[in-house]
C-alpha cells in the first residue's frame, strides 16, 4: 500500500490511494486538489467505497468539479476538475 501522486499531462494529475481506508483518501484528496491549479484535472483512483461519499461532498463544498465516476475491477476511477 503506497499513495501515489503524479502529473500525467500538462494540466492532468493522477492520485492513487488504493489500500487506504477513511479519511485517508478524502485528506489525501484534499491534499492533491491543493496543489492543483484551477482548471487542472485530478484524476482519483480508490477501493474504498465508503470514502466516496465524504469525497463528493468535499468536491461540492469546495465548489470543485466531479465529472466523472466509473467503477473499474473494484477500484473507483473519479475525475475532478479544481475551480
Amino acid at each position: 500500500m503506497a499513495m501515489s501522486f503524479s502529473q500525467t499531462s500538462e494540466h492532468e494529475w493522477k492520485l492513487d490511494v488504493c489500500g487506504y481506508t477513511c479519511p485517508h483518501p478524502q485528506m489525501y484528496t484534499k491534499k492533491a486538489l491543493q496543489k492543483l491549479a484551477s482548471g487542472d484535472v485530478l484524476t482519483l483512483v480508490f477501493d474504498n467505497p465508503s470514502s466516496g461519499e465524504s469525497i463528493a461532498a468535499m468536491c461540492e463544498s469546495e465548489g470543485n468539479e466531479l465529472f466523472v465516476r466509473k467503477e473499474e475491477g473494484g477500484s473507483f476511477v473519479w475525475k475532478i476538475r479544481k475551480y
